[in-house]
Order: structure tokens, then C-alpha cells, then sequence
């Protein structure tokens, strides 16, 4: 029985399964931005499942608002332990600890139609995967496969960074970018995950220089930083800079840093409750115009829609 494919067809609804404790969540439902949840459960002794993804594409003709995709990982062999305090854990139990926990970590992100048109307002469709990005394609399906290492890997690292706040919030909306490509081209395009038409990408240091620079805009999201520089920092041309992000993050720069830019101003808005103003200023806007002209732009709505 594979138990990780009965698991995700439950979507993102809360649950516990036989001998599988809840030991920690998370969840944000932002308006106009991913939804998504992460659920960390104690694993069972019986638990023998390999890890498993789920691509879901809701599709109705006649209620198009109602479309979305979602992303659904199960994956196993992590540990646990809520002893923060503990800076020399050796994985043997003490007496404020009984040692890590086995865990089954499940995650849901769900991404609205409505949110999606961004990617492909502007583009031709030359491609299933991009017919499911603009929902045009006629037929909704939900898709199994094993994860890749490279799936695994994002997954891991949205479970074991150390960001806090606004930063974590950065981070996890590169992470969830990050698992929408990859699924696209290896779900719906069969397209093998490393191949890459760029031939200096077949170099880990060139592949390296682009995962650096997407690294560098994030951290200058209040702080913009031009092609120039950025190509300086990771001593790469701009050239080789502007085709290997393009392939291997599937936008440009310049729509990767807007996209980011306003994700986290939806997050400043709604979650953190700050004024336009503010956020303007921590985005590195000369204006409250040019932000909510931009933020319009992006999002369909004023940023004061966003405001409790």
C-alpha cells in the first residue's frame, strides 16, 4: 500500500493517520498569493513508502475563477526535535529530550489561476506546460511521481532553514518558484531535469553563479541592484547571466525580482499589517505611486486591499 499516495489525496486538509502525530505546522493563506501548508507527522514504525509528489490541475470551463494547481509532496527519513534550546544534540535522548523523532513531512501549495496569469499574460503558448500555466488546457488530470533529488533537496531546504520573518518569507516564496519549475518541466513536459541547452551550465561552477545571483537578488529586495552588478558579483557576463537564469529559473531577472518583490509585498501588507507606505519605503520605491502603480501591475489589486 503506498501510504504517501493516501496521505496527498487528502490536499491540504489538516489530518492525523494512524500512529502519526502532528508534531508541528505552518500555513499561509495570503489573498492573490501561494497557499500553502506544511505538516511535520511522527512516523510510524510501519511507514515504508517511497516519497512521492502530486500534481493536481483543477480545471472548469465554466467557473474559471474556481481553476488552480496544486503541488503535493510527501517525504520521509527527516528528524525532529522541538528542544530549540539544545545547541549539542547528538541524536541521544537526555533528560530534556528523547532524542529526534522520525518524521513524514507533508506539503500542500496551492496556486490560483489568478496568480498564475503573471507568468503567461504576455507570452505565446507553444507548449502543454504552458497551456496548464494560462489554463487553457481542456482536460483537468493529477499527475503522480517519485520525487527527483532536486525536488527533494528544495524540500529539505524549506523544512531545515533558519530564517525567521520577513527573511524566511523571501526564502519560502523562492523555494515554492523553485518547485513550481521543476514540476512543470518534469511532470508535464517529461523533460529531463538536468538537461540544459546552455552548455556552460553543464559546468557546476556556471550553474552555481546563477543559483548565487538568484541568491543576491533576494537579498537586495529592498535594495534593487542592476544586471551590471549583479554580473560583477558572481563574475559572470551579463550575457551567460541573462540565458542561464532565464533557463534554469524559467523568467528573466528582472520578472523574477518583481515577482519576488511583490510576494512579499502581499506577505508586508496582510501578514505584518504595514502601511503603504512603508512598504513602498522597504522595497526601495522613490514613490507610494510607483509602488502601488507596480503593485497594481503585478497583482490586480491596490495594496490597500491587502490591508486589514
Amino acid at each position: 500500500m503506498n501510504q504517501a499516495l493516501d496521505i496527498l489525496k487528502q490536499g491540504n486538509k489538516p489530518a492525523e493517520f494512524a500512529g502519526m502525530a502532528l508534531l508541528w505546522h505552518k500555513d499561509q493563506h495570503i489573498p492573490g498569493s501561494t497557499q500553502y501548508s506544511i505538516r511535520r507527522y511522527s512516523a510510524s514504525d510501519s511507514w515504508t513508502t517511497e516519497d512521492t509528489g502530486m500534481f493536481v490541475y483543477h480545471f472548469n470551463a465554466h467557473h474559471p475563477k474556481d481553476n488552480f494547481l496544486e503541488l503535493r509532496f510527501c517525504i520521509s527519513g527527516n528528524r525532529y526535535c522541538d528542544n530549540k534550546l539544545c545547541g549539542t544534540c547528538n541524536q541521544l535522548p537526555t533528560e530534556d529530550c528523547a532524542g529526534p523523532l522520525r518524521t513524514v513531512d507533508v506539503f500542500c501549495f496551492h496556486f490560483t489561476s489568478t496568480f498564475l496569469r503573471q507568468f503567461v499574460h504576455n507570452v505565446k503558448l507553444n507548449s502543454t506546460k504552458d497551456e496548464v500555466l494560462a489554463f487553457k488546457h481542456p482536460n483537468a488530470f493529477t499527475k503522480i511521481f517519485p520525487l527527483s533529488i532536486r525536488k527533494r533537496s528544495t524540500l529539505d531546504e524549506v523544512l531545515n532553514h533558519t530564517y525567521t520573518g520577513s527573511l524566511e518569507n523571501i526564502f519560502i516564496n523562492a523555494k515554492i518558484h523553485e518547485l513550481l519549475l521543476q514540476s512543470l518541466e518534469g511532470v508535464i513536459d517529461d523533460e529531463k531535469e538536468e538537461g540544459f541547452s546552455c552548455k556552460f551550465l553543464a559546468d557546476e561552477r556556471g550553474k552555481e553563479s546563477i543559483y548565487q545571483a538568484r541568491e543576491i537578488l533576494l537579498q537586495h529586495i529592498g535594495d534593487p541592484i542592476t544586471i551590471k552588478e549583479l554580473s560583477r558579483k558572481v563574475a559572470m557576463n551579463e550575457c551567460y547571466l541573462k540565458k542561464g537564469f532565464k533557463e534554469i529559473f524559467g523568467t528573466t531577472i528582472f520578472d523574477y525580482y518583481q515577482q519576488q518583490r511583490m510576494e512579499h509585498a502581499k506577505y508586508l501588507l496582510y501578514e505584518k499589517a504595514l502601511s503603504v507606505t512603508d512598504v513602498s519605503a522597504l522595497l526601495g520605491y522613490s514613490s507610494i505611486s510607483h509602488f502601488s502603480a507596480a503593485f497594481k501591475k503585478h497583482t490586480g489589486l491596490k495594496p490597500c486591499e491587502l490591508l486589514n
